[in-house]
């Protein structure tokens, strides 16, 4: 049997060596310790273990790394969950006084999932993901990352790949983790285009002038548009697609492009027709085009996941149990050529590890007595695995950088009183 294919039935033998000897603790801890400034902020986090069969272990928290470990090494878990920091430890919540325990802080999170685009994408639905409607996530990401860090001043944004079909972002900025429910939800609706449930038909409403954030948001997504949607979705192709989009369109301009629509060949002609009629009918449609293209291109958010302080995510590095993927970060520098096809599965790198260690042991037997943290450090380099912790790390530096900078600043504000 070929190991490096993943088989959903393979996870509980695979998940022991995955998190004894490839899981990057030592960076995980980097991050969520942060720079262990505050005291009690890392064992005062709540951690949500899934285990086989969906059972859920909800409120674990750990003193120190090395507890996790332990404990991820003997529960094994399906899935990983980042809740807040609280007022208590969380393993504790049940005897601490009622009222008492609080979530207090945790990262701005953002969750977009391709199912939440199914009345607009043609290539897939519900979980399915290709290559045609990924350019969706790489659009999300240019919008939000750009929008994160110029509109809010956020500096340190990680996209992870979820593992199967969306993206996560966590703003990690000490301001983003201190935001509460209130300022949470104002950042979720800034962001927040797209509105209205299946029943609404014209998702996008744009008002007069276009705010400076939406027209930077329709810059990135003119930018994908003719190959995403006209060529690989081919929104126009049969009159079934372009009925959806002439709905979005003023009734004028609707009757006279049904006759245009038949005579032209392609979504490319038909799109150029729309266009033209609108801007010849430019009180009826000023903004429609750029209605039409945000409403099939604009990321769609889970606002509720941004909202709450006390919400849980999945873990980056935790395993999809359904496609075996690591959940891994991104690399927003190089977003076009990421490819979610090309992330390792657990079956890849547990395979990697076995075919090196067994060439190791047929040349020379490790040293003895080798700390199991050097160890493990060695061993993620040999796999797939070694370019996201790379990427992971390069995050984390940055983190650290910021915060020198900021303690360099407190003691030099301090010395001139």
């Amino acid at each position: 049997m070929d190991m490096s294919v993943y088989d959903p039935a393979s996870l509980p033998d695979l998940l022991p060596l995955y998190y004894r000897r490839l899981f990057p603790f030592y960076q995980y801890y980097r991050w969520l310790n942060y720079g262990g400034v505050i005291k009690n902020y890392f064992p005062n986090r709540e951690f949500s273990f899934t285990l086989k069969d969906d059972i859920y272990v909800r409120y674990q928290s750990f003193n120190n790394i090395n507890e996790l470990e332990k404990e991820m090494q003997k529960m094994n878990p399906y899935k990983i969950d980042i809740g807040a920091v609280y007022s208590h430890k969380p393993s504790l919540h049940n005897s601490v006084k009622s009222g008492t325990f609080q979530a207090q802080e945790k990262e701005l999170v953002f969750d977009i999932d391709m199912t939440d685009y199914d009345d607009v994408r043609r290539c897939c639905s519900s979980a399915d993901i290709c290559n045609k409607c990924w350019t969706l996530m790489t659009i999300a990401i240019r919008i939000l990352d750009r929008a994160l860090y110029e509109d809010f001043g956020f500096q340190h944004r990680l996209w992870v790949y979820s593992g199967r079909r969306g993206v996560h972002c966590w703003v990690c900025d000490e301001s983003a983790r201190k935001l509460s429910q209130a300022e949470r939800s104002a950042v979720a609706e800034y962001l927040t285009v797209v509105k209205g449930g299946e029943e609404t038909v014209k998702k996008v409403q744009l008002s007069d002038p276009i705010h400076p954030f939406i027209k930077k948001s329709i810059m990135v997504v003119e930018r994908y548009f003719e190959q995403y949607a006209l060529v690989d979705q081919d929104i126009l192709e049969n009159k079934q697609c372009w009925d959806k989009v002439l709905a979005l369109v003023p009734d004028v301009v609707r009757e006279n492009l049904l006759l245009d629509f038949q005579k032209a060949r392609s979504s490319v002609d038909r799109w150029e027709k729309l266009k033209k009629s609108l801007y010849l009918d430019l009180k009826k449609g000023a903004n429609s085009a750029k209605e039409i293209m945000l409403q099939y291109c604009y990321p769609r958010l889970d606002v509720n996941v941004s909202k709450g302080v006390n919400h849980l995510l999945k873990s980056p590095f935790s395993v999809h149990p359904k496609t075996g993927r690591i959940s891994v970060p991104i690399d927003v520098k190089k977003l076009d050529s990421f490819d979610p096809y090309a992330v390792p599965t657990i079956s890849l790198i547990c395979s990697e590890l076995d075919n090196v260690s067994t060439k190791e042991e047929e040349q020379v037997s490790p040293d003895e007595g080798e700390p199991d943290i050097k160890r493990r450090t060695r061993d993620y380099k040999r796999t797939s695995l070694a370019p996201y912790v790379k990427i992971f790390e390069q995050f984390l530096d940055k983190l650290d950088h910021s915060r020198k900078g900021e303690m360099l600043l407190k003691s030099d504000l301090k010395k001139e009183f």
